[in-house]
């Protein structure tokens, strides 16, 4: 048994940026009233012509570069995405095609906003166990396809990009540490796409009542991640032999700045060993630690040796963390 841990890292951001000034002339809402209750300014907007196959394609490309890993060496790719091109095939598929990754299986995984964690994860078993040595995550999504622009508490969160990871075997006590994934589906109706399944086949009727958009309980949501985040961030530390001080870089899911404060509260960090690109891309669900991550790595924040906690939250409801120990290769 190996450990498993990231070689390269990758993401892409569309051109179009989309400002709570220009929100206000859209919907009842203002750059004030946004900022205090998200910490959002800003947030990218896929163009009309680009799907999520398509920001997943450059931003894997561009992991795989800086891993150094050629599309045929991967074994396994796996996309987290709340927002695939179709129903079939599998986003991840189609990115698989157009990588020219012809060895490598692939699939789709739904966690929510959790996602890309609980990809990473699921992709990390698959090096550990063996099974495969190069192994591409990436978290992509095209939200502003399922945002109803009429409902001013959603449509001001949400935005478009991806970020992608390389997997590969890494020297024993680096790479991933420890994880945990968790889910409680009782309240799964506080964070959901309505329609569009089997339980409610698209028909006129859904459409007229965009039930093919996000509907949230913000306050449940928000209450819930509050509580969830500092826990599970606590729980794969102590899994790790790893306490609050020995974090150097925390990467939480990018949802709210208050819910980021608190759990930072909670972990007794300084905000700045916390990891936040909210004001600037607003809330990318699973796109939104592997965006972070990548940021933080290419402007050489992030460092050999740095103990990294991330932690996610989303539609499920589910939660879910990991700790890595940034490493080499093996």
């Amino acid at each position: 048994m190996c450990n498993a841990g990231i070689i390269g890292v990758g993401a892409y951001l569309p051109d179009r940026v989309l400002t709570n000034d220009e929100l206000q002339k859209m919907v009842d809402t203002n750059d004030q009233w946004i900022r205090t209750r998200s910490g959002i300014k800003e947030r990218r907007i896929a163009s009309p012509e680009l799907a999520t196959s398509d920001l997943a394609v450059i931003a894997g490309e561009r992991a795989l570069a800086d891993a150094g890993v050629a599309p045929e060496e991967l074994g396994l790719i796996i996309v987290a995405t709340n927002t695939p091109d179709t129903i079939f095939p599998a986003t991840a598929c189609l990115v698989q095609d157009r990588l020219g990754a012809v060895k490598a299986a692939a699939f789709d995984l739904a966690a929510g906003c959790t996602g890309f964690v609980y990809a990473l994860a699921t992709g990390s078993q698959f090096i550990t166990s063996g099974t495969y040595k190069k192994v591409l995550v990436i978290g992509a999504e095209c939200l502003s396809r399922i945002v109803n622009w009429e409902d001013r508490k959603t449509c001001v969160l949400f935005g478009d990009g991806a970020g992608a990871v390389v997997l590969s075997p890494v020297p024993a006590g680096n790479g991933i540490l420890s994880f945990t994934l968790r889910s409680d589906g009782s309240k799964g109706q506080l964070l959901s796409v309505p329609a569009g399944g089997s339980r409610q086949p698209a028909t006129r009727e859904t459409v007229d009542q965009k039930l093919h958009t996000i509907h949230m309980d913000g306050q449940e949501v928000f209450k819930f991640a509050v509580r969830v985040m500092g826990k599970a961030a606590l729980e794969v530390l102590a899994a790790a032999g790893l306490n609050r001080s020995d974090i150097d870089y925390f990467i939480p899911h990018q949802a709210n700045i208050r819910i980021i404060e608190s759990a930072a509260k909670r972990l007794n960090l300084s905000m700045d060993k916390v990891l936040v690109n909210l004001d600037r891309y607003g809330n990318t669900s699973t796109a939104s630690i592997p965006l972070a991550l990548t940021e933080a790595v290419q402007d050489g924040r992030i460092k050999q040796g740095d103990h990294i906690v991330m932690v996610g939250f989303g539609a499920g409801l589910t939660w879910g963390a990991t700790v890595i120990k940034w490493g080499s290769p093996a």
